[in-house]
């Protein structure tokens, strides 16, 4: 070992620097050798070695330190080394896109293994944003079972399961329990229309609440409107909705009547005009109902339009046909009876007709003018019309009387008994009339009888005027009172068929709204 001096002569041993052969280190991009080490001063040195044992301690607590004096390390594989675990194991390191993305196909595999093991059918939820843990899916899962929906209710709209409870379910229903959608109603809304837990409250549901609003559906009928038809929150405003409605006013059904219409069938605001509204229209126009009187129709019954055209209109009419009720009296049945047209009629008219035919021996022309003259008869339980049979019986009437008097008056099998057993006691013990004059009017029994039967009875015979039940009953009160004052009774006004008045549909309008209920615009398709 050579001790040398930095002055040239002798030093303390303090200021002494013992020399070893020294490897070369890197430090930062420089290389300090011991050849600068000797022109550097004591504490210069001392500095470069403090900070040489810094960098070791650094290196020692994140990698493996390089060592140059180890035989067995290359430089170069060294340093790629370093490199590799540095970036791996480093504190301030951030994990790469592909390890996370293996994270998440790591966690939605075992989404999926929870929904399989439950029932649920995970296949549609590929691409769908899914909680990162099983956890957060079972909570999913367990809310909408405490809403009443079903694995298979799950499995028919599995994308409910890409709806966070916090931000998504729970806003949503609370909104419509603010409208005053019923608890009870929540899982049938939801079966119906799932989609809504996707919707924004703000964004979404409240522009279509307000629109409904708009058209005059009272704020107390909306809950009713979106419980019967809750589709109506996906609708566009400006689409079908504005559309059907202005269709609707532009073929005479009064605007203050739309929010009633609207309230009682929602459904006509997803209808498209084109397909569905304006085909029912023309189709009642072709077999000689009037516009306005289809109109007319509408309001009273708006759920006509949920009829299926093909499916069970024409099909129907065909049948009413079969049935040897007159082409040129159908409209008048469909008016009178909107339904028959709407039912599946076939098979009902098949079971009256045979059952008036065996009890009262109808032929087929007969039973035609049955339903000509009250439709509803196809909806008749046979029970009750085996009981009124019975009483005509009872009253002392022939088979072939009773079936004059049915097909005449077809009402007979549908009045309440009591007041037909009443009515019949007093025409025979007060007004003294034959049996053969209820077979010539059979409408006798269709008249009240504290309002009408009686009063009338006692004027007529303070009067002392002898004249048929018909002439007696078969008019209005002011009528009546008219009559009343005649000297001598020359003719009978009977009733004319049909019974039911077409005109009736386009009188004028009352200020009062018929429908309790009240607005809105045109659909192209």
């Amino acid at each position: 070992m050579n001790i040398r001096s930095f002055a040239g002569g002798i030093v303390k041993p303090s200021s002494l620097l013992v020399l070893t052969e020294m490897p070369i280190l890197t430090f930062g991009s420089s290389k300090l050798n011991a050849t600068l080490a000797l022109r550097l001063p004591c504490n210069r040195v001392a500095g470069i070695g403090l900070i040489t044992r810094f960098q070791y301690s650094v290196a020692d607590r994140t990698l493996t330190s390089r060592s140059a004096d180890s035989p067995s390390s290359k430089p170069g594989s060294s340093r790629l080394n370093r490199k590799r675990e540095s970036s791996s194991s480093s504190l301030y390191s951030r994990p790469s896109l592909s390890d996370m993305k293996k994270d998440r196909i790591a966690n939605c595999v075992k989404v999926y293994e929870c929904l399989r093991g439950i029932g649920i059918v995970p296949d549609e939820l590929d691409g769908l944003e899914l909680p990162v843990t099983v956890e957060v899916m079972r909570e999913r899962v367990d809310f909408l079972h405490n809403l009443g929906l079903t694995i298979e209710d799950i499995n028919n709209y599995p994308l409910v399961l890409g709806c966070s409870v916090k931000k998504n379910m729970i806003p949503v229903l609370d909104y419509l329990g603010k409208l005053g959608v019923r608890k009870s109603t929540f899982t049938q809304f939801l079966r119906r229309y799932p989609q809504v837990l996707h919707a924004s409250v703000v964004i979404d549901l409240q522009p279509v609440v307000k629109y409904l609003q708009g058209m005059d559906i009272k704020p107390s009928d909306i809950p009713r409107v979106l419980e019967r038809y809750p589709e109506v929150l996906g609708f566009k405003l400006e689409g079908t909705m504005s559309t059907s409605v202005a269709y609707l006013v532009g073929i005479g059904i009064a605007r203050r009547e739309i929010g009633g219409v609207l309230t009682r069938y929602p459904e006509i605001l997803g209808m498209r005009v084109g397909r569905v509204i304006e085909p029912f229209v023309e189709y009642l126009e072709s077999l000689g109902i009037p516009r306005l009187a289809i109109a007319r129709l509408i309001e009273k019954r708006p759920h006509m339009l949920g009829f299926g055209l093909n499916e069970k209109m024409k099909p129907n009419v065909e049948s009413l046909e079969e049935f040897n009720v007159r082409r040129m009296l159908i409209p008048f049945v469909i008016a009178h009876h909107p339904e028959i047209i709407g039912i599946d009629l076939k098979p009902k008219l098949v079971n009256q007709r045979n059952l008036l035919n065996s009890v009262l021996d109808m032929g087929a022309e007969d039973f035609g003018r049955v339903i000509e003259k009250m439709p509803q008869v196809v909806s008749l339980g046979s029970a009750p019309m085996l009981r009124h049979v019975d009483f005509l019986k009872e009253c002392g009437f022939s088979l072939p009387q009773m079936r004059e008097m049915i097909v005449g008056c077809p009402q007979l099998l549908a009045l309440n008994i009591d007041i037909m057993k009443l009515s019949f006691g007093y025409l025979q013990m007060e007004m003294k009339r034959p049996l053969e004059e209820l077979v010539a009017f059979p409408a006798f029994f269709t008249y009240g009888f504290e309002s009408t039967v009686k009063p009338r009875h006692k004027m007529v015979s303070k009067k002392g005027l002898k004249c048929s039940l018909a002439w007696m009953l078969n008019c209005s009160d002011e009528k009546f009172e008219q009559r009343m004052n005649y000297d001598t009774i020359d003719i009978e006004e009977m009733e004319m068929e049909p019974s039911f008045d077409m005109n009736s549909l386009m009188e004028p309008r009352s200020d009062e709204s018929d429908s309790d209920y009240e607005d809105s615009d045109r659909d192209d398709v």
